[in-house]
């Protein structure tokens, strides 16, 4: 609910009043003295879905466009009026939404000013590298928490949908530079740790293993879906007039990590771990935008002036054209990470079950598969082909089975295609009582790859 207050111009009083007493809306008319001729203030409320319709309906009936209007939270109103007012209203679905003139402020809000907006930015990037670099889930959880990122991406969509270019411009600045701050600022705090060692000293490969890094490694569809979830997560929260708080989380959690990962790309020098990162910190930008501008126009937010709606819709669609084609062009590599990763789960069952088919022949029989790792030639490219697998077997205490790994290397070079190496680690497993106790490496039999992979098939 919504209580108004607007200002009455003077000798437009009994039009508007008899706008309001048309619409069946309760109000209070005081006299007041203030300048440019305003004679009184009339205070009415509304449901939050009236405020637009009835505001237009004044401007209409008189009251000028310019005029000193505040619309504020209320808390209760009792009045028959204005049940009945919020019944006729709530029947409408379509309008379930807060007025042009709110949006327009709550995403101005959003926007803060320039100053705190990068010491907000650039601090929740130095959180965001120190969790990933510690592989701490709740550290990376802070730094988005207290990542602004939420408003620019509000700012940009609603100054497009309502025409107002220094509203889009400022989002569209304040996104820019904060993600150059925020990669620098991550690029240069592990630069500082990896130099005075506020971290172990750790290799490419080590670095890249962590888990809170390795996650952010190879961007997908799921990436994209998860960013443009987060866009129409952040309109409809602001159009609806709730908290944007939680959404804002949300928001932060598609962009800060990913970008911390840059940075930390950058102080160790990994290209690929750097070009792999932006490409998804560009789709989440560009989803979250285009998202958050198709759902604000499609509930209905329009300029002010009806003269100005088809340079707004013109202005919608070409920026709505611009990022689905930007993200069409991206989404060609998450394409190709997507197919990879299919090609990856597919060989590691593939080659699960040709073990296990292995190990149920009478020669085998006895031995039980215990884990399967994969590595990959170019980790950690997404694209890159298997290298080698290595199988933990348990067999039964003073066995040996010299030809395991040459037998599993053919079996597996067959049902995939790829000619990987194949190590074999022995846990010996002795029974007493029913009871099995595993235990430490026996043996291990590796057998090298003679050529490079072949095609599936």
């Amino acid at each position: 609910m919504r209580l108004v207050q607007v200002v009455v111009p003077a000798g437009k009083r009994e039009t508007i009043l008899a706008e309001l007493e048309e619409r069946g809306i309760d109000y209070v008319v005081t006299d007041e003295t203030g300048s440019q001729g305003y004679t009184g203030v009339v205070y009415f409320p509304l449901p939050t879905q009236a405020v637009e319709d009835v505001l237009d309906a004044l401007r209409e009936a008189g009251l000028e466009r310019d005029a000193y209007t505040v619309v504020v939270d209320a808390e209760t109103v009792v009045s028959t009026k204005f049940e009945e007012l919020q019944e006729r209203y709530e029947a409408d679905e379509s309008e379930d939404r807060i007025a042009r003139e709110e949006i327009t402020a709550k995403a101005t809000d959003l926007a803060p000013k320039l100053g705190p907006f990068l010491v907000m930015t650039v601090v929740s990037a130095v959180v965001a590298a120190a969790g990933l670099l510690l592989d701490s889930p709740a550290v990376v959880v802070g730094s988005m928490v207290i990542a602004p990122l939420i408003g620019p991406a509000m700012a940009t969509s609603v100054g497009t949908v309502i025409d107002d270019r220094e509203m889009f411009l400022r989002g569209v600045k304040l996104q820019a530079i904060g993600f150059g701050a925020a990669v620098a600022a991550a690029a240069g705090f592990a630069f500082l740790a990896r130099t005075v060692h506020l971290v172990p000293p750790l290799s490419p490969a080590e670095l890249l293993s962590i888990g809170q890094i390795r996650e952010r490694l190879t961007p997908d569809f799921l990436s994209l879906a998860v960013a443009l979830a987060a866009g129409v997560a952040g309109a409809f929260s602001l159009s609806s007039g709730v908290s944007t708080a939680l959404v804002g989380v949300m928001i932060a959690a598609a962009l800060v990590p990913p970008t911390a990962v840059i940075g930390i790309g950058l102080a160790w020098g990994l290209p690929t771990t750097v070009v792999g990162s932006t490409v998804l910190v560009l789709v989440n930008f560009l989803s979250i935008n285009l998202a958050a501008l198709a759902v604000l126009w499609y509930q209905g937010y329009r300029p002010e002036h009806w003269f100005r709606l088809s340079e707004a819709r013109s202005a919608t669609l070409k920026r709505i054209a611009v990022l689905a084609v930007a993200i069409a062009v991206l989404s060609v590599f998450l394409g190709g990470v997507t197919y990879s990763s299919y090609q990856h789960g597919q060989f590691e069952e593939t080659t699960r079950m040709e073990v296990q088919d292995t190990f149920e022949s009478g020669e085998y029989a006895a031995l039980s598969l215990v884990d399967v790792e994969v590595t990959y030639a170019r980790t950690p490219s997404p694209i890159s082909p298997p290298d080698r697998v290595v199988l933990t077997v348990g067999r039964p205490d003073g066995t040996t089975y010299p030809d395991l790994a040459e037998t599993l290397k053919r079996e597996i070079n067959a049902a995939t295609g790829y000619d990987v190496a194949v190590q074999v680690r022995f846990v010996e497993i002795q029974t007493a009582g029913g009871d099995v106790t595993p235990a430490t490496d026996a043996t291990a039999a590796l057998v090298r790859p003679t050529r490079g992979p072949t095609a599936a098939g």
